[in-house]
């Protein structure tokens, strides 16, 4: 299965010998006026972060104010709308999520084709999830938990950001692989989640590490083992699901990209390219500015973040019919 870091090294080692000169020779003009930056969920999440530290940061490269236009709605699909129905001309960017696939995986009706209607340009980051559970549940270990599940005398529950949300994903692969009996419990956005785990009103989630880390300090909730194809940083002593388990192929990666509309000009694309990869892998803003928030760094080239975005569809539109999960 294709996964988020077999490429990352050889990606960046060729995106960073790209010649800044000769990019901004290619790129003419552009940009002459301000670009929007639209992140299609409220301020204060991940995504919103990202943006502004990836605008703050293009804009004296760049020598034009980048405004965060923030559009939240339909889960998401009013801002991807919005940015696959602009001129195709590098004023116009959006903060591209896991959902941005997720939504097309489980079948929903979108007004856009979400591989056709957006110019990859570069995966910018991941979120880690990890399963985490109220410090009272026995279970220490995926294989603990697994067990723990198998003999609870009622289905465990587990909350989510809503149907299709990355959490729902993650906890239903989980099943699928394993044949623990669990129960969906979704919430309007993932901030009911994390109280509702720790008043034990639900058994388990599969969430964002940077929303439970401080829970997982106090000792109030329990980290298990994250979700992604690799440990991350921040939670160096919890294994991959794929190893706790051992459950070989689980793999479920959130990342934010961005992306652009259908068409934007090669030349725009390579420089952006170009530039927020020197972001995302430059050692001070990743020990100041990601690993605080929870964010680690990627890097790609345009071509890895399609083939990233086609697997995820495919792979994740197999786990949505096998679970039988459909769009509300």
């Amino acid at each position: 299965m294709f996964t988020l870091r077999t490429w990352t090294a050889l990606a960046l080692g060729a995106v960073l010998a790209w010649p800044v000169g000769e990019a901004r020779a290619q790129v003419g003009a552009w940009p002459s006026r301000p670009i929007r930056f639209v992140v299609p969920l409220p301020p204060g999440g991940s995504p919103d972060y990202l943006s502004r530290l990836l605008s703050e940061r293009l804009q004296p490269v760049l020598g034009q104010p980048i405004i965060v236009e923030n559009k939240p709605g339909g889960g998401g699909t009013i801002a991807r709308e919005y940015v696959a129905r602009q001129t195709a001309d590098g004023y116009t960017l959006l903060m591209t999520e896991s959902s941005h696939v997720l939504s097309a995986a489980i079948g929903s009706k979108l007004p856009y084709e979400p591989i056709r209607d957006f110019e990859p340009i570069v995966l910018a980051a991941t979120i880690p999830f990890v399963l985490a559970v109220n410090s009272n549940t026995p279970a220490r270990t995926l294989n603990e938990f697994i067990a723990y599940a198998k003999a609870a005398p009622r289905p465990l529950t587990y909350g989510t950001a809503g149907v299709g949300a990355p959490h729902h994903i993650a906890a239903e692969l989980l099943r699928s692989m394993t044949g623990i009996n669990i129960v969906h419990v979704p919430y309007k956005g993932s901030a009911g989640i994390v109280p509702a785990l720790l008043s034990g009103e639900i058994d388990f989630t599969i969430g964002a590490v940077n929303s439970l880390l401080p829970h997982f300090r106090s000792g109030k909730l329990r980290a298990i083992a994250v979700s992604g194809s690799a440990r991350t940083a921040i939670l160096p002593d919890a294994p991959t699901m794929a190893e706790a388990g051992p459950l070989p192929g689980y793999a479920v990666d959130i990342w934010l990209g961005v992306t652009a509309p259908a068409g934007t000009p090669r030349s725009i694309v390579e420089r952006l390219n170009a530039e927020i990869n020197r972001i995302v892998r430059d050692p001070a803003i990743v020990k100041e500015r990601f690993a605080p928030v929870g964010l680690e760094p990627l890097g790609s080239t345009p071509e890895q973040f399609l083939e990233v975005m086609k697997s995820d569809l495919a792979k994740y539109a197999k786990v949505a019919k096998d679970a039988n999960i459909k769009p509300e």
